[in-house]
């Protein structure tokens, strides 16, 4: 699998601070994604984290010192690596660093590597939060901003310190989204993307529900490479346990009446539609107010049918509008997925046979085949569910050029 920062050459710098133990896994996540990674550390961060720590999982040189007597390329060094560097991430950016950055102060070596930057650098600060909210701070960042640097907003809680407020480290993850947003093409720019996922809850009682085994991966790795390429997001979910995609206008639902609802609000908006919401095909004709009690030795449930959202679309698409669906099936994917793709109007469908553990629900990767009007198909390897979507959005923008 190739990762999404292959190939990239990218700065790590190290500030001392007790979120630094973040940073090992940042690194670890950066290398995972295929990038080359060189660490930078000021001298305090190494009381937090030992260079060795970062020189191992980094299989690269830690540069703490410019003028370290025993690498007579030391001195020179911050002027290659930052002609080389793709990207720089500070993570975490302490009130110092912040404001040697924002006043061109280079007396040191991650100070100095920055000021010779030409690449783009993401900010995170970290740090006490009555430091992060003293006007000083505040406006040191927002110099940065100004300057063009990304600063990435800190989260709030119980801090370290015994604090409570913003100035927490962001997960390690999420500093990955934002670098590799940073680094995407964006060539869906301009374009308003509408994307659904997850399963949805047919409540039988206040306790009971139909539903199904969809995790919602599939449609958030959807959306989220549609914002990391530049479109303007919209994704109606229902019931999941991921967090709200950075930089999307994230709808959470619960059935397929107030899926259909939230869908059809945003529709007409949209330039590409992207339904890979598992909806369920079928509600209780009636839900009881109470929990229905164990009685008889057999009972019967009455369902009726809900809207089937995507064909809906299909009737209403226009011309300049690119729907397309998912199709989950157990067998005979190519023909039911083909028959899906002509009922139901639409321009693309992605079909995958489920149960096999590295395929379909809750797995993280997926193995899947594009089918398209023309009769075309696109059978792809294994791949992480990132890859399977940027994939689906290259073959969208072919067809739409």
């Amino acid at each position: 699998m190739t990762g999404r920062l292959q190939d990239k050459q990218l700065i790590l710098g190290v500030c001392g601070g007790i979120a630094a133990y973040k940073s090992v896994q940042l690194l670890r996540l950066m290398t995972q994604q295929g990038a080359r990674v060189r660490v930078v550390m000021t001298r305090h961060a190494g009381e937090f984290v030992a260079p060795l720590t970062f020189e191992a999982l980094s299989g690269e040189p830690v540069c703490i010192d410019l003028f370290d007597r025993t690498d007579r390329d030391a001195s020179i060094r911050h002027i290659d690596w930052a002609q080389e560097a793709d990207a720089a991430v500070i993570a975490p950016a302490t009130a110092n660093l912040v404001a040697k950055l924002a006043n061109g102060t280079a007396d040191d070596a991650l100070s100095t590597f920055l000021l010779a930057m030409i690449c783009p650098v993401l900010v995170c600060p970290s740090m006490n939060t009555h430091m992060y909210q003293h006007p000083s701070v505040q406006r040191n960042l927002d110099r940065l901003k100004s300057d063009g640097h990304m600063v990435l907003e800190p989260g709030a809680g119980q801090l370290a310190c015994g604090t409570v407020g913003p100035g927490r480290l962001p997960e390690p993850e999420q500093i990955l989204d934002r670098l590799i947003s940073r680094l995407t093409p964006k060539d869906l720019a301009g374009k308003r993307v509408l994307v659904t996922a997850g399963p949805t809850r047919e409540f039988i009682d206040p306790v009971r529900f139909i539903s199904n085994p969809s995790s919602g991966k599939m449609g958030f790795a959807v959306a989220a490479a549609a914002e990391h390429r530049g479109a303007e997001v919209t994704l109606v979910t229902g019931p999941t346990r991921l967090s709200d995609p950075a930089g999307i206008q994230t709808i959470r639902v619960v059935s397929a009446r107030e899926m259909a609802g939230a869908v059809f609000d945003h529709f007409e908006a949209a330039d590409i539609i992207i339904k890979t919401a598992a909806v369920s095909d079928y509600s209780p004709r009636e839900t009881a107010d109470h929990k229905i009690k164990k009685g008889a030795e057999e009972m019967s449930l009455a369902l009726q049918k809900n809207i089937d959202i995507l064909r809906t679309l299909g009737g209403r698409k226009r011309p300049n509008q690119f729907l397309a669906g998912f199709a989950a099936e157990t067998r005979d994917l190519r023909e039911n997925a083909c028959k899906k793709l002509v009922e139901k109007n639409l321009d693309m469908i992605v079909g995958n046979l489920v149960g096999n553990p590295d395929s379909g629900f809750s797995a993280d990767t997926n193995r899947v085949t594009l089918f398209f009007p023309n009769r075309e198909k696109e059978p792809l390897e294994i791949m992480d569910k990132a890859s399977v979507a940027h994939r689906i959005l290259d073959r969208i923008m072919e067809r739409l050029s």
